[in-house]
């Protein structure tokens, strides 16, 4: 028995009866109705799609991603990685949608047309419209990230604040007086993107408790960006001598910055950071950093959002991880000729 022959005994086309499996385009209750009838006397079972008709879900749940004309991140990509293969072991699809800019509309197409049970949120701003629409919407959601306003959502996301603050701790106890963060790009902190605005703050509440001097460098994600920010520290700021960074896609030009300019790490310069587990270890000596969870992460977004869609009126609930600082071999003391702490 195919669909071919379930719209015949329905008296409806075969792109009702695949809508209404699917999910993707509404089909009203009687429609459904007469179509689930045909399914349950034949005992059609071809996919998860004709339990989800019974449910009345689609069974799939929405990813929103940043555009494709941008290039994601490692980190972007082991969220994705991770939500599709939880997705996946839950019997779910994911749907990946872009927004920003020219990209909403696929957004508001995923919301408005109900082609999703719930939505996990990636690249969370500080003050998220997306958050709002959702809200306004009624459509269950996780965010990975949190707004500036975060109660009464469920979310997952890394400490920024206080894992940049570690490491600028460390490099103060290994004597390291001039310090420079490199940030995620300019445009990404003027839109208020979280990470970028949590990190300058524990970068320069943990500089003002260290009487360290700090410099705060935003840098684009990808690797020639990096090498010139790191050039520019070098020709500008010569008396730095320890780096910290949240922006890992930038961590191979300064890998090349560092080569070309044959400084020696940790002899000449300390660099610890927050990045994904491979790339810290792929840094030339490994990288003194945060490792994030990804995998983890992913995993407890789809968790998250099940929750809500299966109790909507549940407890918000949320996870904010500070993984440890791996101490690694790109962290030593300050040079002798950095002048001594006071």
């Amino acid at each position: 028995m195919n669909i071919g022959e379930i719209a015949r005994r329905a008296g409806v086309s075969r792109s009702t009866v695949s809508y209404a499996l699917s999910g993707r385009r509404p089909v009203s209750p009687g429609t459904k109705q007469r179509i689930q009838a045909v399914i349950d006397e034949i005992g059609y079972r071809p996919n998860a799609a004709a339990r989800a008709l019974k449910e009345g879900r689609t069974r799939t749940l929405g990813l929103v991603i940043p555009p494709a004309s941008l290039l994601l991140t490692d980190m972007q990509l082991g969220f994705v990685a991770s939500v599709v293969e939880a997705a996946a072991h839950a019997d779910l699809d994911v749907l990946l949608s872009p927004s920003g800019g020219d990209h909403d509309r696929s957004f508001e197409r995923m919301i408005s047309g109900r082609r999703v049970d719930g939505v996990i949120l990636m690249e969370i701003r500080l003050e998220d419209e997306r958050v709002t629409r959702l809200q306004q919407a009624g459509l269950p959601f996780v965010t990975i990230g949190h707004t500036a306003h975060p109660h009464g959502t469920c979310w997952v996301d890394v400490d920024y604040a206080t894992l940049v603050a570690r490491c600028v701790h460390h490099l103060a106890d290994l004597g390291h007086r001039t310090v420079a963060l490199i940030n995620r790009s300019a445009e990404l902190v003027a839109a208020g993107y979280g990470p970028a605005h949590r990190a300058q703050a524990g970068f320069a509440e943990a500089a003002r408790q260290r009487g360290v001097t700090g410099i705060d460098l935003p840098c684009a994600d990808d690797p020639a960006a990096g090498e010139e920010c790191f050039e520019q520290l070098r020709d500008q700021r010569p008396e730095i001598t320890a780096i910290v960074t949240i922006n890992e896609a930038a961590l191979p030009g300064i890998q090349r910055g560092v080569e070309r300019a044959g400084v020696v790490v940790p002899r000449d310069m300390s660099i610890a950071g927050v990045a994904a587990r491979h790339w810290a270890e792929g840094f030339r000596p490994q990288l003194t950093a945060a490792d994030v969870p990804t995998l983890e992460m992913g995993t407890y977004a789809v968790e998250l959002l099940l929750e809500r869609i299966a109790v909507p009126d549940g407890t918000p609930r949320h996870l904010l991880l500070t993984p440890p600082i791996s101490l690694r071999d790109s962290t030593g003391p300050a040079p002798a000729t950095n002048p001594p702490a006071h």
